[in-house]
């Protein structure tokens, strides 16, 4: 094509065609190392990069984007590095979950506000990939995802240490009285080995692996670890395959369908994943305008058998699942379960790529008739604590807890939990049900990560390690326990969590699906809520958090904030110059 004539078939042309002013000022200010070529029908591809010294998961995605930036020079597309917000789930207060949406609407508006025709998503930490995903689902326009995958398996004292699931373990050694201080200290440095995301099927592996099942990741790509070569070659494929997505026209609402979210429910239960799968996956089906409600999740998936023996629901970590046979070694054991007409950004169906995946290790991924456990999805709870339902992992619970009956202990925020939990004087014994509210998404705000909440002191020295806790706040995938979390509504969205007393008997019924205050209607309508349930942490007066408490919804439906759920597409109808 000559160096004069400018394609009209791709979106960038609305920027970089025409002789006019408009036109000039844009291709002159891109003219920076960049060749006539650039503005002559070459699609421009943006590489969303969530690399961070502070989010220390995905500092390693400079060196992915760069592969990812070869892919496309290769397929004749034009490389555009475009930083997005990056949430570092250990590094941001008051909980990175109160900063998701606002990183989706800010990737949002930059994909649609700059002159691009596709998007390669790099993601690994915890948010990153949701927040990702539903900014493309809402711009539409053709994208996929890499995902910067896991860390290396570490070891102390020659143990392999799984990160999240061992720090939960060793604290609660040390405030059991079985490990030093010291000890525990040692382990700090042993625990993160190499660049990468956890190594345990926390949230940032299980939303890696279901970005995948969803169809948005080149088939095989997810799980590769940080750092092994094999995810740069994946990168750089995935870079070539963006200059295909324009091409086919293939976009996110033509992958992402009612059947991807089938097929990642079925993953979900499959690899035993993490409980906040739940919130992103709501939260993305709702920018799409795919009906999916959290009782898709118990129906889809509470059959399905638990196949990958990982921490926190197993023994093994990230890189072993990776060379027992990958995400497809498992899906091939589930396949009959699978929507087999869901397609992958190759445009093939997923199922497709199944055939010639093999299971390497029987004891890290196991045969559909030899499971971990036989029923192993997500259980959806609910009863008159919990009218718009409640969740509960299964497979990182104890099956004695799972129908249990016991006096509340309750604690009205986080702050009032960690300053009575290890009081020698606190009425409380293992059959107690600990209480935690005020961790919702209005309440915190945010919804943080601390359902699962530390046992008291004084029944770890008596070798207490589960009892059944109930929140309206999540838990970390890496965690464990018979933990009931994401209480819909919330204790200060006016829920009938936030009339619960200290002695009331709750009873929890887990093959049943309940969760059920023992305590009679109408003397519950008599309670008044403790204030500071009602009322949070917080007021926030300005910014985001006083845009987010008035907009969030709750967490049946993915705590999305009600004017971003839908797509509003990829078109600018403004030129400002």
């Amino acid at each position: 094509m000559a160096d004069d004539t400018r394609s009209t078939d791709l979106r960038s042309a609305q920027w970089y065609g025409g002789d006019d002013r408009n036109g000039y000022i844009h291709r002159a200010w891109m003219r920076r190392g960049l060749p006539n070529s650039a503005f002559s029908g070459r699609p421009h591809i943006a590489i969303a990069n969530t690399a961070s010294d502070l989010t220390p998961c995905n500092a390693h995605l400079h060196e992915v984007a760069a592969s990812v930036r070869d892919g496309i020079l290769e397929a004749g597309g034009i490389p555009l590095n475009l930083p997005v917000v990056s949430l570092g789930e250990t590094q941001v207060r008051p909980t990175a979950m109160l900063w998701r949406n606002m990183a989706a609407m800010a990737a949002e508006e930059m994909l649609r506000a700059n002159p691009i025709d596709a998007v390669v998503l790099l993601g690994g930490c915890d948010k990153t990939i949701p927040s990702l995903l539903m900014a493309a689902a809402s711009v539409d326009l053709p994208a996929l995802v890499v995902p910067g995958g896991p860390m290396l398996t570490g070891t102390f004292q020659g143990r392999a240490l799984g990160c999240g699931t061992d720090v939960w373990r060793l604290s609660e050694e040390v405030r059991g009285g079985t490990l030093s201080q010291e000890e525990f200290t040692r382990s700090e440095s042993s625990m993160i080995r190499s660049r990468g995301h956890c190594n345990t099927m926390g949230t940032a592996s299980t939303m890696g692996l279901l970005a995948e099942a969803l169809g948005t990741v080149l088939p095989g790509l997810a799980g590769t670890p940080a750092p092994d070569s094999r995810l740069l070659e994946g990168a750089h494929a995935s870079g070539r395959l963006a200059v295909e997505l324009i091409t086919a026209d293939r976009r996110p609402s033509t992958v992402l369908t009612r059947g991807s979210f089938h097929n990642a429910i079925v993953t979900l239960a499959a690899i035993g994943g993490s409980t906040n799968a739940v919130v992103h996956l709501l939260a993305i089906a709702g920018r799409l305008g795919i009906d999916l409600t959290i009782d898709d999740f118990d129906r889809i998936g509470a059959n399905v058998p638990l196949l990958v023996n990982l921490q926190p629901a197993g023994t093994y970590l990230m890189d072993d699942l990776y060379r027992a046979g990958g995400l497809l070694a498992v899906l091939r054991e589930v396949r009959d379960l699978l929507d087999p007409d869901a397609i992958t950004v190759t445009g093939l169906p997923l199922v497709d790529y199944l055939d010639g995946a093999e299971v390497w290790d029987r004891d890290v991924i196991h045969l559909r008739d030899e499971p971990v456990q036989s029923d192993a999805g997500i259980a959806v709870l609910r009863g008159n604590l919990a009218p718009g339902g409640a969740l509960i992992k299964p497979a990182a619970a104890s099956p004695h807890l799972l129908v249990h009956r016991g006096r509340a202990v309750v604690f009205d925020t986080i702050e009032d939990m960690h300053a009575r939990i290890d009081d020698p004087d606190l009425d409380v014994d293992a059959d107690s049900v600990l209480v935690l509210r005020g961790c919702g998404p209005k309440g915190y705000p945010g919804m943080p990560e601390v359902a699962n909440m530390p046992l008291p002191r004084k029944l770890l020295e008596q070798g207490v390690r589960d009892m059944v806790r109930v929140c309206d706040g999540r838990m970390s995938g890496t965690a464990y326990g018979t933990v009931v979390l994401h209480v819909v509504p919330e204790a200060a969205a006016g829920g009938p969590l936030a009339l619960v007393q200290n002695g009331d008997y709750i009873s929890l019924d887990v093959p049943n699906r309940t969760i059920t205050l023992d305590v009679a209607d109408d003397e519950l309508a008599m309670r008044i809520p403790n204030a500071a349930t009602i009322d949070g942490f917080a007021d926030p007066v300005r910014g985001w958090e006083r845009l987010y408490v008035d907009h969030v919804q709750q967490a049946d439906t993915g705590a999305d904030l009600d004017f971003l759920t839908g797509s509003s597409g990829s078109r600018v109808s403004r030129e400002s110059h």
